[in-house]
C-alpha cells in the first residue's frame, strides 16, 4: 500500500465519522417530535443521496463520472436551502403550539 491509498482510506474514515457525528448532532438538537422526525428523514435521504453519488463516481465510465458533478453541485445547495427552510417552518410551528 502506498501513502496515497492509506491517506485515502484514513480520509474516508474521518469523513464518515464526521458525517455520523453531524447527523447525530442534527437529530439530537431538534426542538420537538415533528422536527426530529423530519431531521431523521432528511438525514436518511442525504446519506442515500451522497452514497448514490459516490457509487456513480466509481462505476460510471470516465466522461460521465465528471458530468455527474453537475447535478450533484446543483442539487446539494438547493436541497440544503430547502431543507433548512422546512426545518425552520416546523420549528416555528412547534414553538407557536407550545406557547398556545
Amino acid at each position: 500500500m502506498d501513502v496515497g491509498t492509506v491517506g485515502g482510506i484514513i480520509g474516508g474514515v474521518i469523513g464518515l465519522a464526521g458525517g455520523a457525528v453531524g447527523t447525530y448532532a442534527s437529530i439530537k438538537n431538534t426542538g420537538g417530535p415533528r422536527e426530529r422526525h423530519f431531521m431523521v428523514r432528511a438525514a436518511i435521504a442525504a446519506w442515500v443521496g451522497i452514497m448514490l453519488f459516490l457509487v456513480l463516481l466509481f462505476v460510471l465510465p470516465s466522461p460521465y463520472r465528471w458530468l455527474i458533478w453537475i447535478p450533484y453541485g446543483l442539487a446539494l445547495p438547493l436541497a440544503i436551502v430547502s431543507l433548512n427552510r422546512k426545518q425552520q417552518a416546523i420549528r416555528s410551528d412547534e414553538e407557536r403550539t407550545r406557547q398556545s
